[in-house]
């Protein structure tokens, strides 16, 4: 056993993680071999001495509640030793990933699930961390401030790129935990099982970000001959730290991308624009692209998008996705249904990306703008004019939007199917809007408000009493809304989740 550096696979809001270890006794042979892989600059501990420590280094993670320019509610609060447990409560030096609860998984832009998907594999998010020591771990500690009780798994590997990784792992993890290993198990009974376990009927749903930790070139092209008629594949969170080349993810696509639908690379760092131009040119069916937090990627592989003329759902969170490149892209995907767009910084103005949406894609049913900076009500009036079906809009962060100057209460009129409606920390939402919306929207499922100061308990009591589908309603940091208010509503309305976090 060699030597490990953790990185972890989380699911919390959660301040820092301490690594516990004590080192068990190694043979000669392990030693010299260990100091043989590792760089001479590394640190190194006694093997029988007890080291705790901080992770030193947050390398990736899938998304974070903050915005990219602040350490607020960021992963990048996890790097380091930890000032706020063991206090508990809503802090802004934590770490909080986007999503909670299950909510996200009903709502409109929510993804279909893949077949022959592991049950134990239930991750919604994950991190990935480094530590400065190489050590042999005996526990890991995960100290939580706030609604503890989402970490789900964690795993630890070399961080030494020499350190043995043979595909035969993956395949042994599959045959330990899918049906799809089934089909390579029985594949060594005989011939005819072996062909009829080889078809590529048998692949036509290929998820293998449950194995993203050892998917590798070779892993790729052990199943290439199989997957020549797949129409999804999940590659996210894969190929990172050089397992997975443009060479390797090229080749594999050029003879199993002429199906493909669905393209999940969500967290794919061995991306760049070649692989772009590979997905272009070799997927001309492609309706379902994801490259949330691809954030390596350079603004100009963006360009490569707008060959895909069939594209219904395109994620590009977290990316670096500039103005011109987002404007071709909208021009020719007339047919996009899910587009998300949060925190994409390079867009220089939200208001003109806002009337190409409104101009070009009749057909949409969610957008996601979450911490756009410059939206203003002019954007949204493109939006509600030229999007009619529209049911899930993400307008949370947006701080230039301004209740006076009448844009919800103009969503609320000219987009009656919304059943998700997220205005979160934007302080002039008023009972008027929420008035509007009670009139209006009675579709509505979700709706966050967190952070106004101007609603009421009766206006919340309009909605929830003619949205008969409501199931969630965020009014955490609502001044109005105090404890007393929630509860009489709970009361009144006990099918409906109302969330609510107070001031310290």
């Amino acid at each position: 056993m060699s030597p490990v550096f953790p990185m972890l696979t989380v699911l919390t809001m959660f301040y820092y993680i301490c690594l516990r270890r004590r080192a068990r006794t190694a043979t000669r042979g392990e030693m010299m071999n260990t100091h043989r892989a590792i760089e001479s600059n590394s640190q190194t501990s006694p093997l029988n001495a007890e080291v705790v420590q901080y992770a030193k280094e947050v390398v990736d993670f899938s998304s974070h509640y903050g915005s990219e320019n602040s350490m607020s509610y960021t992963m990048w609060n996890l790097a380091g030793v930890p000032n706020v447990f063991p206090s508990s409560g809503d802090f802004t030096q934590t770490a909080v990933f986007r999503t909670y609860g299950t909510w996200w998984d009903q709502c409109p832009s929510a993804s279909l699930p893949f077949k022959r998907t592991p049950p134990n594999f239930q991750s919604q998010d994950y991190v990935e961390l480094t530590f400065e020591q190489q050590v042999y771990p005996t526990a890991v500690h995960v100290l939580e401030t706030y609604h503890p009780g989402a970490v789900i798994r964690i795993l630890a590997c070399s961080a030494n790129p020499y350190s043995p990784n043979p595909p035969a792992e993956l395949i042994q993890l599959i045959l330990n935990h899918l049906t799809l290993p089934d089909l390579c198990r029985l594949a060594q009974t005989c011939k005819l099982l072996s062909q009829h376990c080889c078809d590529p009927l048998q692949y036509i749903h290929l998820n293998l970000q449950p194995y993203w930790a050892k998917l590798d070139d070779t892993s790729l092209e052990f199943l290439q001959s199989r997957c020549t008629l797949v129409q999804w594949l999940n590659l996210s969170w894969t190929g990172n730290r050089g397992f997975i080349s443009v060479a390797g993810f090229s080749r594999f696509l050029k003879v199993c991308g002429s199906e493909l639908v669905r393209l999940e690379l969500s967290c794919s760092h061995f991306l760049n624009e070649t692989c772009l131009e590979v997905i272009s040119e070799m997927c001309p069916n492609l309706q379902a692209l994801n490259l949330s937090s691809c954030d390596k990627l350079p603004p100009q592989a963006f360009n490569h998008i707008a060959k895909l003329c069939s594209l219904k759902r395109l994620v590009l969170y977290r990316t670096k996705v500039e103005q011109t490149a987002l404007l071709s892209i909208l021009n020719f995907c007339s047919e996009l249904q899910h587009l998300s767009l949060g925190s994409c910084v390079m867009i220089e103005d939200y208001d003109v990306i806002a009337s190409m949406i409104g101009a070009k894609c009749k057909k949409l049913r969610t957008l996601d703008l979450w911490r756009c900076k410059n939206i203003t009500e002019n954007g949204i009036a493109e939006l509600a004019s030229g999007c009619p079906l529209l049911e899930e809009l993400d307008l949370g962060w947006c701080p230039t939007l301004q209740s006076s100057t009448g844009c919800f209460t103009r969503l609320a009129h000219q987009l009656p199917n919304l059943q998700k409606l997220f205005l979160t920390a934007n302080r002039s939402v008023c009972d008027t809007d929420i008035d509007e919306l009670a009139c209006n929207c009675t579709r509505l499922q979700q709706l966050d408000i967190l952070g106004t100061r101007m609603v009421s308990p009766a206006s919340l009591r309009k909605l929830l009493e003619s949205c008969k589908d409501l199931s969630l309603l965020d009014v955490s940091f609502c001044s109005q809304i105090d404890n007393r208010a929630v509860l009489e509503l709970n009361a009144s309305f006990p099918k409906v989740f109302i969330k609510k976090s107070f001031t310290q």
